[in-house]
């Protein structure tokens, strides 16, 4: 993790800390009052890094495989490695209805993040080139064709985005997560518009994604939370719900610019748990003290 690490000023950043997010009280299941046991903690840490390792085993093998098993097997992978650390998912929406090219764009809260959205739309993720030294993680970011990005520095965002508009170009799919820091999912940060230039260029449509944890604290992989911190967490708590709403596409040739598009797909995301998001913030939470504050490095930035 780079928490101690200055960070340059143009680099998004969230007020989200391990200390005010990720530990923040929680109710019900998976909160203080409903924690997994040891035993069942560890268990799940073992069955999913299990997987995990299963998986970057077999890749040179399933590297052989047609297109179509290939992408069953990782689709059915991904969601067994979920599934392995206590997590549930719940998806809505039309993944298998949306074809073509496509710009895939969601919040950012967690590393599960990734997983989630590979098991319903699997593409080329977009990643900051510290992944590719994360061990056994970095490997397998690698194989599955990830597009890196050096965050630090400017000058090569124009070369991803080129990168990414001709996968787009070529049929492919790009997911993407936006607001280029995670946020602990009870506030979000702003779509950062350079990876939209990608499906202007290409003229493909841009589908949004919505991803929500439950309870959100336990999911939340943020600021310098070391990856070993997280996953302890997770398997800790007794159960995480994880909901994944696909939402309408949008043609990217109804916008002038990338900001307008940016702003577009933020709004699809953003709207539909406005309500629910407000009813379950606390009164005393860190996003409505510091929300325009910088704060530590996020453990998990993609391009702005």
């Amino acid at each position: 993790m780079s928490g101690s690490t200055a960070l340059p000023p143009w680099l998004p950043t969230a007020p989200c800390t391990p200390g005010h997010c990720a530990a923040h009280p929680e109710t019900g299941p998976g909160g203080p009052d409903g924690r997994a046991g040891a035993l069942l903690a560890v268990a799940r840490l073992t069955a999913g890094t299990g997987a995990v390792l299963l998986g970057v085993l077999l890749a040179p093998v399933a590297g052989l495989l047609p297109a179509a098993v290939r992408l069953a097997l990782v689709r059915g992978w991904v969601r067994a490695v979920v599934r392995a650390f206590g997590v549930r998912a719940r998806y809505e929406g039309t993944a298998g209805a949306v074809t073509g090219p496509l710009l895939v764009v969601a919040n950012h809260v967690s590393w599960l993040d990734i997983p989630l959205l590979a098991a319903v739309l699997p593409g080329r993720m977009v990643a900051k080139t510290e992944v590719r030294r994360w061990p056994v993680l970095g490997p397998l970011a690698a194989l599955g064709g990830t597009l890196f990005i050096e965050r630090d520095r400017l000058r090569a965002l124009p070369g991803t985005v080129r990168a990414m508009a001709a996968v787009l170009a070529g049929g492919g799919r790009v997911v993407v997560f936006p607001e280029g820091s995670t946020w602990c999912g009870r506030a979000g940060g702003r779509f950062r518009p350079a990876a939209f230039q990608a499906a202007l260029d290409s003229g493909c449509a841009v589908l949004p994604v919505r991803i929500d944890y439950r309870p959100t604290g336990a999911a939340a992989y943020v600021g310098d939370d070391p990856l070993g911190a997280s996953l302890w967490r997770v398997v800790t708590a007794r159960r995480i719900v994880a909901d994944v709403r696909i939402l309408d596409p949008i043609s990217s040739m109804r916008y002038p610019d990338r900001r307008a598009l940016a702003a577009a797909a933020q709004r699809a995301v953003v709207q539909p748990t406005v309500a629910r998001d407000s009813a379950n913030l606390p009164s005393s939470s860190v996003h409505q003290r510091a929300s325009s504050r910088p704060a530590a490095a996020s453990s998990s930035r993609t391009p702005a």
